[in-house]
């Protein structure tokens, strides 16, 4: 088992990081040209920064059992498809029961933005240490669970 980080902009790299020595499973961080990251625990694939790039190359990696951190949804679901577990930087989990709908009001949303001539909206909430502490909670229920404890 590899955990695999959609790591452009994420919050939650130093929890994952943690979380993976802790349980000593490897761990791979994959950032475009334009987020380049170092670490002291993984190993970090730098791909172009082509329009999902990371995204495609993350999905040529993965492994049945795998776990993929991604606040994509398109993503989680071409990974569930391969047979991993994923889990969104907020710490709610991708599953079987519940990607479509995930994807579904993706598309929602999307399309209400196109139709509305508001196009400055709102960015996400300033992260928080409940925030980083709800998802540390919900990846480690995540590795027990694919590692079978």
């Amino acid at each position: 088992m590899i955990i695999y980080v959609d790591a452009d902009a994420c919050p939650v790299v130093r929890i994952v990081e943690r979380l993976a020595a802790q349980y000593h499973i490897p761990c791979t961080l994959l950032c475009d040209t334009n987020h380049v990251l170092h670490s002291d625990y993984s190993e970090v694939i730098v791909v172009g920064a082509g329009a999902d790039a990371v995204d495609f190359k993350l999905i040529t990696l993965i492994k049945p059992g795998d776990i993929c951190v991604t606040q994509d949804y398109g993503v989680a679901a071409m990974a569930l498809g391969k047979g991993c577990f994923c889990i969104h930087q907020s710490g709610k989990w991708y599953t079987d029961e519940n990607i479509d709908q995930m994807l579904m009001e993706r598309h929602l949303a999307k399309k209400a933005r196109r139709g509305s001539s508001k196009h400055h909206l709102k960015g996400p909430a300033r992260r928080t240490e409940a925030d980083d502490l709800r998802f540390a909670e919900a990846f480690e229920k995540l590795i027990c669970k694919a590692l079978n404890i």
